[in-house]
């Protein structure tokens, strides 16, 4: 599997089968706490969008492909953090369109996951 060159778009079709993030990247999911605990991708980490700009710490040192619902969110932050000096780019059409390729979910309580 191979990105583009930060910053530009990831679309879920760039993924395996088996939605694993590629060495080198990172998944940033900015959805509300609600929506991460219904359903995420494996492995990736949840940093609401507002929370964002007081996380900067806790942002890892790979490149960032971050996600939300279905895009717009997605977009604003990847364009916010490139402007501070990170390596991101958003997920084309979101979680949803994860979803409706059929790539892995996980969810918080076990549950089975679905994107909110």
């Amino acid at each position: 599997m191979t990105f583009p060159i930060p910053p530009g778009p990831v679309k879920a079709e760039d993924f395996d089968v088996d939605g694993l993030t590629p060495d080198g990247y990172a998944i940033v999911d900015v959805r509300e706490d609600m929506e991460w605990e219904a359903g995420h991708a494996p492995g990736a980490i949840h940093i609401p969008a507002d929370d964002i700009p007081n996380a900067l710490d806790d942002l890892p040192e790979d490149d960032l492909i971050i996600v939300c619902r279905s895009g717009g969110r997605a977009r604003k932050v990847a364009e916010w953090l490139n402007r501070n000096g990170f390596d991101s780019m958003p997920l084309v059409d979101g979680m949803l369109h994860w979803q409706a390729i059929g790539l892995p979910l996980a969810s918080e309580d076990g549950s089975i996951p679905e994107i909110m």
